[in-house]
């Protein structure tokens, strides 16, 4: 599997990133059998959070280090400082408790990539980078980065980490997909557009995209009569996604392929370092995901595929 390299870790991070939304310890057969095969296929980065599954996902998948013993071998992506239902909590505090939990959970002493979940741009960013730097010191964490940042956020944060001789922001965890998102799919996401891919071009920073595939836009489950998934009706269908559907359906017969096998492609064939967040949950998903991380595709196709 293709990997990239991100500042401040001496590790690989593999392009294919298996999430973990689903994992819990009630169901830890099949986070066993996911991760086993992800790992056989040449994956090595997981991605959780503090919030998922009530952190259960965390737990899960700590309870699979332990039983493999690899720890070393794996890349942990997780965040933290995701709002509660008394609002933002990207504050020192929050970042501190959360980590501390993670880890416990984890059953490591240290966080490959650590993102803060969402932000607060009430909160100054040289607070923010101040707490982070501490745990980086402590050996607590390798690297850090935002998910759900504005990329003006995102360099305010690294140009005083650099003014100051800090460690900034090494990667970043937007949504990016083929069908472009024309309302956040849960509050305070961010989706990255034109200008947040030129900016990720400039800088080269890495880009983890979650939901990488719209969330199965591209299955061909789905049609514009068909408005059963609410979400996807009120995140994804207008007529500008519904051609690069079409598109990818054509490009995907020219290549012999499936169509969501090409709209992973389009993530990871952009002109800057990126990796795709993977929702597979079994052997047949996991292969489609490992197949389309390997299809090459031009400049020329992915702009005829998203400028419609």
């Amino acid at each position: 599997m293709k990997t990239i390299k991100i500042k401040g870790l001496d590790k690989p991070v593999t392009t294919l990133i298996q999430g973990s939304d689903y994992f819990r310890p009630s169901n830890y057969e099949t986070v066993r059998t996911v991760l086993d095969r992800f790992f056989d296929i040449g994956g090595n980065t997981i991605d959780t959070a503090h919030v998922y599954c009530g952190g259960e996902s965390e737990v899960a998948i700590g309870q699979w280090l332990k039983e493999r013993n690899n720890r070393e071998d794996v890349v942990i992506l997780t965040k933290g400082a995701h709002h509660d239902q008394n609002g933002p909590r990207v504050n020192p505090e929050a970042i501190s408790s959360d980590l501390l939990t993670s880890l416990e959970r984890l059953g490591t002493d240290y966080i490959d990539l650590y993102a803060l979940h969402r932000d607060d741009p009430n909160v100054p960013v040289e607070v923010i980078i101040d707490a982070l730097n501490e745990h980086i010191e402590a050996g607590r964490i390798k690297a850090i980065g935002g998910s759900n940042w504005t990329v003006e956020r995102l360099q305010e944060a690294n140009d005083y980490a650099e003014r100051n001789g800090l460690v900034g922001f090494t990667f970043n965890s937007p949504n990016l997909s083929l069908a472009k998102a024309q309302e956040p799919y849960w509050e305070g996401c961010i989706s990255a557009d034109a200008a947040y891919c030129k900016w990720h071009k400039e800088q080269q920073m890495p880009l983890l995209s979650w939901s990488s595939q719209a969330r199965g836009f591209f299955t061909g489950r789905f049609t514009p009569e068909d408005r059963s998934n609410a979400d996807l009706v009120r995140v994804f269908y207008n007529d500008d996604n519904w051609e690069r559907l079409r598109r990818a359906e054509q490009l995907a017969k020219e290549k012999n392929v499936s169509p969501i096998q090409i709209a992973l492609a389009y993530v990871l064939n952009q002109s800057f370092p990126t990796c795709a967040l993977i929702g597979a949950q079994n052997e047949e998903e996991l292969l489609s995901c490992n197949e389309g991380a390997n299809i090459v595709l031009t400049e020329e196709e992915l702009n005829w595929l998203e400028q419609v």
